[in-house]
């Protein structure tokens, strides 16, 4: 008898452990949901730009012309003389130094001592950086101070060659990269566990997004600590059990999940053909019509000669021109539904057999037609 019951309790045991699983499904639904950390950014958490001048030295003749580069010139000249080495009045033919511009991106909280990386850049008419090393070069932020100093031997990614009748070039020779190439020498002043007010902003701003990331912060702090101010800023206010530690609040709250909701819209890369199209575009109701006329023409020109023995006889040539209209057939108008999804839009598409280019003018038209409920942004 039990070994009865226990046969008919099972089917219930499968049918309730079913009803829970969907229960967890639909409370934790597996959609777009994204990081807070990963769809916004804390203020005063940023880089910083840094820029410099300096000299690459070593190269095997590939470096400025000191004539058509006086800059390159003066700065040789300037920094042979710190080093005891009076040059005024000479003319110095080499051609094995470059000007070159130095860039790097100085990382939140970095302190003295730490190496970054930087990207080392032709000014003059330097040809090839290839095996060529930079001198100590300073690097100021926008303030005119000094943040790092860089110097190291420069890699390249591209190189050329040349010979007497033929050269080539692959990727940029002039532009180079130095690894770890730069040490900080001054920190940014910043005290983020002094924070009394957080601001959240939003990498794509949305007014939708913005409340949703408002909303779970709220929950999991159990206040209403955060509101959204506008659709790019959330304004947090540090509450009292984390006054002072605002490094474990934004760890906590960092990983809090958030579906990002975002515009519809239509992204068009004409120099490629590229089409993206987000999942709230939709299409009113329209007829569309695609056909290709194809024009060709052929030059074939023939020769002609005079008789033989002839006398005032000329050879001339004389041109033949074959023009070609040739215009698709069997094309009609396909009749698209309006509130359509994505899929069907790009699956209606697709059955009128046009290609990625034809797409993008369809595209056009249709919201010149006033029927594409979309942005359309053309890159």
């Amino acid at each position: 008898m039990f070994r009865h019951f226990a046969t008919l309790l099972r089917p219930l045991v499968q049918l309730t452990a079913t009803i829970l699983v969907l229960t967890i499904a639909l409370a934790h639904p597996a959609s777009a949901a994204s990081r807070i950390k990963d769809i916004v950014d804390v203020e005063g958490i940023r880089d910083n730009l840094l820029v410099g001048y300096g000299l690459v030295v070593g190269l095997n003749g590939t470096g400025d012309t000191l004539r058509n580069a006086p800059f390159t010139q003066q700065s040789l000249t300037a920094m042979l003389e710190r080093l005891g080495v009076n040059t005024r009045g000479s003319q110095i033919k080499t051609a094995n130094v470059a000007a070159v511009m130095v860039t790097a991106s100085l990382p939140p909280f970095s302190s003295q001592g730490t190496r970054i990386d930087i990207n080392v850049s032709a000014l003059g008419d330097a040809t090839n950086l290839q095996g060529g090393v930079l001198l100590v070069t300073p690097l100021m932020g926008a303030d005119g101070q000094v943040y790092a100093v860089a110097q190291g031997s420069v890699a390249t990614g591209g190189f050329s060659a040349k010979g007497e009748g033929a050269s080539v070039v692959r990727g940029v020779p002039t532009n180079g990269r130095i690894a770890n190439g730069a040490i900080v020498e001054r920190e940014i002043d910043f005290k983020l566990a002094d924070l009394a007010t957080l601001r959240l902003s939003l990498r794509n701003p949305d007014l939708t997004t913005a409340v949703r990331v408002a909303d779970a912060v709220n929950t999991f702090l159990g206040t209403s600590a955060a509101i959204a101010d506008n659709p790019t800023t959330v304004q947090l206010d540090v509450p009292i059990r984390y006054h002072g530690n605002v490094v474990k609040l934004l760890t906590d709250i960092e990983q809090l999940r958030v579906e990002p909701d975002l515009p519809a819209r239509v992204v068009i890369d004409e120099s490629s053909g590229i089409i993206v199209m987000g999942e709230d575009v939709r299409v009113s109701k329209v007829a569309i019509a695609q056909g290709n006329l194809t024009i060709s023409v052929t030059e074939t020109p023939q020769v002609s000669q005079p008789n033989p023995f002839a006398t005032n006889g000329q050879t001339v040539v004389v041109p033949r021109t074959a023009v070609n209209v040739d215009e698709e057939k069997g094309r009609r108008l396909a009749l698209v539904d309006g509130s359509i999804s994505l899929k069907e839009l790009v699956d209606g598409l697709n059955a009128l057999g046009v290609n990625p280019r034809d797409m993008i003018s369809i595209l056009q038209a249709i919201k010149a037609a006033g029927a594409l409920q979309a942005e359309i942004e053309v890159m």
